[in-house]
């Protein structure tokens, strides 16, 4: 199986061939975003996680706390179905998950979308991890990965793929996570994680498996 970096690489360059001013629009906003240092207030290795209760994909309610009481936890903040750079993260997670599972760590992914509007049926069932929704990106920020969209990505997302934000989000049509991971011993504390405003780059599987076994 590719990688997961070769997997959104294709993706960055079949775009930049399909829409080359589009994407070279997108290049100037991370290279902005990254000037202004967006992301760097993300929660810190050491770092204590702050609590959330948060609805899973059938409306029911978890908190932090239940998942902690099972070992540790890997928390990825994805902006959405929607989005195909996401959707390769989360397939190529569930691809590692009994890896996750056999180091005693629960993953679960975390994006603004309502409950039942994350994902179908039929894809929830696929995935056998958690889908939980930050409808108005809530514990995005208390993580330090919200991140308001700007109006060039937004429009985007409306004229060219009809995308209605503010519907799919029931209200929030602005504020996204910034795609992020976390993984937390039971203790609740940071022990690795990645963060990077480039939506288009993802942490790798490997490394998360890897940050697992080195809390062992």
């Amino acid at each position: 199986m590719k990688k997961l970096k070769e997997q959104t690489d294709a993706k960055i360059a079949a775009g930049r061939k399909a829409n080359p001013e589009f994407m070279k629009g997108v290049d100037d906003i991370i290279n902005k975003a990254k000037s202004f240092k967006q992301g760097d207030d993300a929660l810190k290795v050491g770092e204590k996680a702050p609590f959330f209760e948060l609805p899973n994909a059938e409306g029911k309610s978890v908190s932090l706390d239940t998942l902690l009481e099972k070992g540790p936890l890997v928390i990825t903040f994805y902006r959405g179905d929607w989005c195909p750079y996401c959707n390769l993260q989360l397939r190529a997670l569930q691809a590692r998950l009994v890896e996750i599972r056999a180091l005693g760590a629960t993953l679960i992914a975390i994006s603004p979308q309502m409950p039942d509007g994350s994902m179908t049926k039929n894809e929830i069932n696929e995935l056998e991890f958690m889908v939980m929704s930050d409808q108005n990106a809530k514990v995005a920020s208390k993580f330090g990965v919200a991140w308001e969209v700007p109006d060039f990505l937004i429009e985007h997302m409306h004229v060219d793929r009809s995308l209605d934000l503010e519907k799919i989000n029931n209200g929030n049509g602005k504020i996204l996570p910034i795609p992020a991971t976390f993984v937390l011993g039971q203790d609740g504390i940071v022990k690795w994680n990645y963060v990077n405003v480039d939506y288009r780059t993802r942490s790798e599987p490997d490394e998360v498996i890897q940050a697992l076994k080195n809390l062992s």
